[in-house]
């Protein structure tokens, strides 16, 4: 029997699994779909664990497990067709040639910055695997940015949630209008970043302490 036919076979038999199920698929979708919707996720977790729908503890788990996963597959990515990757973007080939050497020189600060390297979130762990970064550090220096950056944003959105149920007494009836607001801010915030190109501040405090100072990343 398929997978979805079975979980059907399970509510109708038994209605009570129905709200576990529905968590269950909320987490699923958290973690699947944070490498796309980035800060999104946590902080409307957040909300909804605010709201008692879902347990924040486990939104936070969740996008940690999906950004480190992403992560991973990045790195290895980077590490077994990194050549290819150059050659299939160009515009990922400047930033991979342009991070190489910080990242050889600082792969432990490299690791731990996955998360919060604003700009170079998909490059920084291609370069990682590009620059043969070894695995244990980056997998342990991955696990603790995603653990840390996924408590931070799900803890804000929780407390996004408890400011406006203070605010406007009443969190659930504007739920929809908050999560729309989540998203707008973030999507300014990207373009401010892009337009103040931020990846080049990420890339001079990675190479903080180098005898020269990094290359400028061009648009």
């Amino acid at each position: 029997m398929p997978p979805v036919d079975l979980l059907f076979s399970l509510t109708l038999a038994h209605p009570a699994l129905l709200p576990y199920l529905q968590r269950l698929w909320a987490y699923i979708m958290l973690a699947v779909t944070v490498f796309v919707t980035e800060e999104a996720n946590p902080l409307i977790g957040g909300l909804a664990a605010h709201d008692g729908r879902l347990s924040a503890f486990s939104v936070a788990m969740a996008v940690g497990i999906g950004a480190w996963g992403t992560n991973m597959l990045l790195y290895f990515l980077g590490r077994w067709r990194g050549h290819w990757v150059r050659k299939r973007w160009p515009r990922v080939r400047i930033f991979l040639l342009r991070a190489l050497r910080v990242v050889r020189r600082h792969p432990w600060r490299s690791s731990l910055a996955v998360r919060f390297a604003y700009g170079l979130r998909l490059t920084l762990p291609l370069t990682c695997g590009a620059a043969r970064v070894p695995i244990l550090i980056y997998a342990l220096g991955n696990a603790i940015s995603c653990a840390v950056w996924a408590a931070l944003f799900t803890a804000l959105g929780w407390g996004f949630g408890r400011t406006m149920l203070v605010l406007v007494g009443h969190v659930r009836r504007y739920e929809q209008p908050l999560m729309a607001a989540i998203i707008v801010a973030l999507v300014i915030g990207f373009f401010i970043m892009r337009k103040r190109h931020v990846e080049d501040e990420v890339v001079d405090v990675l190479a903080s302490g180098d005898p020269e100072p990094p290359p400028r990343i061009e648009s």
